[in-house]
């Protein structure tokens, strides 16, 4: 039986990756650290509410055999670059970075197709960059998903994503941009879990119909 590590789990993906954690039959324990409660109630299920600016003071928590990291915010949501850095970058390597200090064997980060640290996108080179540190940290296996747009039911209203994935899923059935098409957030929660279950060591990415094949 194995214990899960779980950030971002109040988000889009990370609340369908908890969910299936916690009914997931090889999983005994999901501990999940979080800004704000979950609300969840569940036996395998230990909560720590905590500050992300202060990681020294809670790291040696982060303890168990893979640590799923589901964490991110939109420009519009941060409020400005720099603090959709700090969330998206910062406080997931950091989580990162002490987790490998502490021991923990595995690694599943959620970044996004076409993430480069050369792109001209701040997005997409935030990602990049986040892919490149995490690799050279000492985790015994590292595994990052990366979807295309997300699809799910989120707690706030965004009118232009919806209407974005709504195009894109009509455009998706044409074979040559299929590979494009959104993808359902459980759909890459169960990637995530599957890409753990991988026992080989060293640095593996999966993208876009890639994520769709591991999540089935």
């Amino acid at each position: 039986m194995k214990t899960a590590i779980v950030i971002g789990a109040t988000g889009l993906v990370g609340s369908s990756l908890t969910n299936q954690l916690l009914e997931h039959p090889e999983y005994s324990g999901v501990s999940v650290f979080v800004r704000r409660s979950t609300n969840l109630s569940h036996q395998k299920l230990t909560e720590h509410i905590v500050d992300f600016d202060k990681t020294d003071d809670w790291k040696h928590l982060l303890q168990g055999d893979v640590l799923f990291s589901a964490m991110g915010t939109t420009l519009n949501k941060a409020g400005s670059k720099a603090a959709q850095y700090r969330i998206d970058y910062t406080y997931q390597y950091n989580v990162a970075a002490a987790a490998a200090s502490n021991g923990v064997p595995a690694y599943v980060l959620i970044s996004s197709a076409g993430a480069s640290e050369s792109s001209l996108i701040f997005y997409s080179k935030m990602k990049g960059e986040l892919d490149r540190e995490v690799k050279k940290l000492p985790f015994s296996r590292i595994r990052i998903i990366k979807p295309g747009i997300l699809a799910g039911n989120r707690a706030e209203s965004r009118p232009m994503e919806a209407l974005s994935i709504k195009m894109m899923t009509a455009l998706g059935k044409i074979p040559l941009i299929r590979k494009f098409r959104p993808i359902p957030a459980s759909v890459v929660a169960r990637a995530m879990i599957q890409a753990a279950v991988d026992s080989e060591a060293g640095v593996k990415a999966y993208e876009l119909e890639e994520v769709f094949t591991l999540g089935q």
